[in-house]
């Protein structure tokens, strides 16, 4: 049974839970959920991927399951592995009792750690899966995951194989910092997110930061457009325009000048050198 009747009521349940998406992130949120399939959602960093995530699991009712990706990720941390000190301690305490541990003994469930991909598929409550910055990976990982991916199931030699007892929905964020393969993206929904429009990030500023005026949510979201198209190492992300508007009201600021962007401007920015970009850019003076 579909929990969504259009994508105009998953803009509707996102934005009631502070995510304000667009028209776009709505439908293929819609579609992700009838369609049984994976979204992929590739940007630059900071503009909302991950939280993208966490408002469907809010909206959906479900638990978040992460697998935050790196270098090196293997099978053993995104699946499963066995509790090896707790297999030990089995079969010490059996010796000692004058009995030898048998291999069903030390392989069953109760000496199984769960990893995230297994977690969401053996979870019997909804879940929401979230493969973070997958393009941290490599092809091998990329492998492991279409399996999983492709059936929603798992085989442990030990155990069998274990499948889906609910179909997790499945976020895949990427930075874009190298190709991924044409076999993940074809078993995906794509979406692309960037920085959101004047307007958006606007009204992102004043339904996330209570208490900030329409004047300083303007002012501040319009400075951080134009800081981002500068060759920053660091652009700001959504996520520290709130942090700066927050700021902003903490110290009682209700405009930026040339003294509070000296003041504050470290918020938003966190190398020297585009701090020294931003000032000469916004043509604030040096003390």
């Amino acid at each position: 049974m579909s929990v969504f009747s259009d994508p105009a009521e998953v803009g509707k349940r996102l934005a009631d839970v502070g995510y304000l998406p667009d028209e776009s992130i709505a439908t293929v949120a819609f579609l992700a959920e009838r369609l049984a399939k994976p979204v992929l959602v590739e940007g630059p960093a900071g503009v909302g991927k991950t939280e993208f995530a966490k408002a469907m699991a809010a909206v959906l009712d479900a638990r978040l399951v992460r697998l935050q990706c790196y270098e090196g990720l293997d099978e053993a941390k995104a699946l499963y592995e066995w509790n090896y000190s707790k297999q030990l301690l089995r079969i010490q305490t059996d010796t000692g009792a004058g009995w030898d541990a048998t291999h069903d003994d030390i392989f069953g469930p109760d000496f199984l750690l769960t990893r995230p991909l297994l977690e969401a598929i053996s979870s019997e409550e909804p879940t929401v899966l979230l493969v973070d910055e997958i393009d941290k990976v490599d092809f091998e990982f990329e492998a492991l995951l279409l399996e999983v991916l492709s059936d929603f199931q798992v085989t442990i030699p030990e155990l069998g194989t274990v499948a889906a007892r609910r179909r997790p929905y499945v976020v895949l964020t990427s930075n874009n910092t190298r190709e991924l393969s044409e076999a993940l993206k074809r078993r995906c929904l794509y979406l692309h997110m960037d920085y959101p429009d004047i307007q958006r990030e606007r009204d992102i500023v004043t339904a996330r930061v209570p208490g900030v005026s329409e004047s300083l949510a303007d002012q501040l979201v319009r400075i951080v457009r134009s800081l981002r198209q500068l060759d920053l190492r660091k652009p700001p992300a959504i996520s520290e325009t709130l942090d700066w508007a927050q700021s902003l009201l903490e110290l009682g600021y209700d405009s930026v000048d040339d003294e509070v962007a000296r003041a504050t401007l470290s918020v938003l920015l966190k190398h020297r050198t585009d701090l020294t970009k931003a000032l000469a850019h916004l043509d604030v003076p040096a003390q």
